[in-house]
């Protein structure tokens, strides 16, 4: 009797934690847990992408938070910090989602390109800058004087 291979390969795509990583450093802790929160979408377990996208909230608040209140942030390389949290967002992946990525590859599942997470990146920068900038509107008197 011969096996039908090609009913077992899944159908949507996943983001290998490389490509978390690369969207990561360009977007922030939001691009991770949006990518991230899309691979638990695909996995069939949508308990935790509730979770995710909390701490991907709470991790940009408090990191932006951070760098406008703490003094001396300014003396730390610019890149330090999205080296952190790309790596914890790689860790992330790895240790929850890189067994079921790993099967989803071996059942010949599709993985979502580099480019796709850059672009996703570049999305979520834009977002952030522009939220960022309106709070500072908002928020800033002497910007509104003027």
């Amino acid at each position: 009797m011969q096996e039908n291979l090609l009913d077992d390969v899944p159908q949507k795509k996943l983001y290998k934690d490389i490509a978390v990583r690369a969207g990561t450093f360009v977007g922030g802790p939001v691009v991770a847990g949006y990518m991230i929160a899309e691979n638990f979408k695909v996995l069939g377990q949508a308990d935790k992408v509730k979770t995710t996208w909390i701490l991907a909230i709470i991790s940009t608040v408090v990191i932006f938070g951070a760098a406008f209140l703490i003094r001396g942030m300014e003396k730390i390389p610019n890149y330090i910090i999205p080296f952190i949290y790309t790596l914890i967002a790689s860790y992330i992946v790895r240790q929850s989602q890189g067994g079921e990525i790993r099967n989803h590859i071996e059942k010949g599942g599709q993985m979502y390109s580099i480019w796709r997470a850059l672009l996703i990146g570049l999305i979520g920068l834009l977002a952030t800058v522009t939220i960022i900038f309106i709070l500072l509107l908002l928020t800033d008197k002497n910007l509104l004087q003027q």
